[in-house]
């Protein structure tokens, strides 16, 4: 009896060595797949969203001109709205009034022409101070 319990006594800890091994691997594929999602979530579908901020071309390059820091703080990242004529179109960019730069995802689809005034939806990259021109991209047309 003494040798059946003293047997019983070695597996059991031999499973509990093995059982701490097994939570913390569990724990760390845990930690892995939930690092994963973190980092590759899905990325914004720009064209779904809501407007948060409806402006000409001239405004909103004003706004940078005058203060970077606050402009990036109010637009950075934000879906907007922006109005003006085109002065550059190719493939797939087009720039409004020298001022706004508008990246698209896809080619360009509809038939719009140098020097027609539109309205485009995209979210706010940035500034470019070199160039003086706001940043957007995955654009849409609006009309």
């Amino acid at each position: 009896m003494a040798l059946v319990f003293k047997s019983f006594k070695a597996i059991f800890k031999l499973n509990k060595k093995m059982l701490k091994k097994i939570i913390v691997f569990g724990v760390i594929i845990i930690a892995g797949i939930v690092g994963y999602n973190y980092i590759y979530q899905d990325h914004r579908t720009i064209e779904n969203e809501k407007v948060e901020f409806i402006l000409s071309s001239q405004e909103i390059a004003s706004q940078f001109v005058e203060n970077v820091t606050t402009s990036e703080q109010k637009y950075l990242n934000k879906t907007i709205e922006v109005s003006g004529l085109i002065t550059e179109i190719s493939k797939k960019d087009l720039t409004l009034d020298d001022k706004v730069f508008c990246q698209f995802s896809e080619a360009i689809k509809t038939s719009v022409k140098n020097k027609s005034k539109i309205k485009i939806k995209g979210r706010v990259i940035g500034y470019d101070d070199l160039l003086e021109q706001v940043k957007l991209d995955q654009c849409t047309i609006i009309n």
